[in-house]
Order: structure tokens, then sequence, then C-alpha cells
């Protein structure tokens, strides 16, 4: 359940960018992994919905999750994840992490971690103008998220999205849709 909490916390940090390909050594193919050019760190604040994930073992079989994302005393980010097992009427879980901003210059490149200080790359890949929607990734092609402020997002927003997937090189066929509380 840990790493459900690394999962949500990956999709929703934004800030600076740097722009970059990177190539991830498991499948050696080429993918955009590059983060937004700004980010307000105030806006971005608050309550995200798991839209779609890959798959992965810390969030398997999990529905209704999202993040939630407040600032610390400390100058953290306080990362509240949860979720249900198996269905909207499962077990109820949550997880607690932080998160850093580890390079000042590349703000929207992002630290979480859920368990003592092993940290998590969360990079903010795409985001809306208005913040109802990002996509986060990480350093290796292997972790994609779509979140949005909302439940349910519009599909012209969810073709979009879908869209910049398959440009920087994802495989938007291994999504996982995930069903959420309305």
């Amino acid at each position: 359940m840990k790493t459900l909490d690394f999962i949500l916390i990956c999709g929703l940090l934004p800030i600076f960018s740097c722009i970059s390909c990177s190539q991830d050594s498991s499948n050696g193919q080429n993918f955009d992994n590059s983060v937004v050019a700004e980010v307000n760190l105030s806006q971005y604040l608050g309550t995200w919905y798991e839209i779609a994930r890959y798959d992965h073992r810390f969030e398997r079989n999990m529905q209704g999750v999202k993040a939630e994302y407040s600032m610390r005393d400390d100058g953290l980010i306080k990362v509240l994840n949860s979720g249900y097992i198996g269905s909207l009427s499962g077990e109820y879980k949550e997880t607690e992490g932080k998160a850093r901003i580890p390079d000042l210059n590349v703000p929207a490149k992002l630290e979480v971690a859920f368990f003592w200080n092993f940290w998590g790359d969360y990079y903010i890949m795409e985001l809306a103008d208005d913040y109802s929607y990002a996509l986060v990734g990480s350093s290796k092609d292997k972790y994609l998220w779509i979140l949005s402020r909302t439940p349910v997002m519009e599909q012209s927003d969810i073709d979009y999205l879908l869209q910049r997937i398959r440009e920087r090189g994802y495989n938007a066929n291994d999504l996982i849709w995930v069903r959420q509380k309305q």
C-alpha cells in the first residue's frame, strides 16, 4: 500500500522544466519524459483523482485512487494517497508520504517518499493551463499516471493526453482505467 502513495504522489507536483529524451535500458526504446516549463505549486496542491495508470504492484487492484497534496511546516509537501482494494466498496487504504523539489532549477521534477527516506522521482510532464489535469511520469517509461481534479475527465482532455502519451513514445494501450466514486 505504501507504493500506492508513491504512485499517487507522482502525479501531482509541477514546476519548471527540462526538455530531454531518455532511453529506458529495460526496453531500449526512446521516450520523452520532459517536464512542463512552469508550475505554480500553490495551484498544484489539493486533491487529484487518478484517471489512468500503468500497472504496478503497489497499486494493483486499487480503485477510487486519489492523492491530496498540502504544505507541511518544514517546507516539504504532505502527500496523502488513498483508494479501495478490489472495488469502490472494498477496504479503504491510505498512506502518507512527503515530496520535495531536489533541484529548484527544475521544479517540475519532484521526489516523493512514503517509506523513510527512500525517494522516487515524480515528473510533471503535462499540465492543463487551469490545472484541471496532469500527466505524471518518472525517469523511466514504466511509470505513468493521468490525474484530474474531478473524478471524471472531459473526453476531449483524455483524447489530448492519449495523443501526447503516444507522441512521447509511451504505450497508451498499457494504461489501466481507474473507477472513481462520483
